[in-house]
């Protein structure tokens, strides 16, 4: 994300661009554009100002929202997508701490696949929820989306991988990268 942070002038820009381009029709306060992308509270506000100026996002009485109309928005939406924000390498070190990771999945937003069921699945043993949450956050803050995913216990997993369990079947059979896998799936 350094490279596309350069050409935006900064890391807290592409994230608040991210949010809103990601999420069109998503009303914010800059509070809770500060929150989602997780940056303090005086830059998100500078970004805001800056990105209303330029046209990008339009403000409100109650928020922020993105503006349709703005003529660059198909050109710096496929530049954002195809400008990965979080390389599979920092998908594995962030999740590296939320258990013993067997598996992790990317589909979905990774891959450009809006119709994927998740944007990721990960399979461990003693996977803490609270950990999950935090990493998963962490990389949605940098994504600037929220991301759909499915975690399991190795044995959980193993058992609904068994019984052709709809949603795995569904998250296999469709377009998929294995970024860990211990399992030899």
């Amino acid at each position: 994300m350094k490279s596309v942070s350069l050409i935006f002038g900064g890391e807290a820009k592409v994230k608040v661009m991210r949010l809103f381009i990601f999420n069109p029709g998503l009303s914010l306060s800059a509070s809770e554009v500060s929150k989602r992308a997780k940056e303090k509270p005086e830059k998100t506000r500078r970004e805001l100002h800056n990105l209303v100026r330029a046209g990008l996002i339009k403000k409100y009485a109650k928020g922020y929202i993105l503006n349709p109309s703005y003529i660059y928005l198909p050109a710096i939406g496929n530049f954002l997508i195809d400008a990965t924000p979080v390389s599979e390498k920092e998908i594995i070190k962030k999740l590296s701490k939320v258990g013993n990771i067997k598996l992790i999945l990317i589909s979905g937003v990774f891959l450009h696949d809006p119709d994927s069921r998740v944007d990721m699945l990960l399979v461990g043993d003693n996977l803490s929820q609270a950990k999950i949450h935090q990493a998963i956050a962490s990389i949605e803050a940098e994504l600037g989306k929220e991301l759909r995913y499915a975690a399991f216990e190795t044995p959980d997993f193993q058992y609904r991988l068994g019984i052709y369990d709809k949603l795995i079947r569904d998250i296999l059979d469709s377009r998929h990268r294995k970024i860990v896998n211990k399992l030899g799936i």
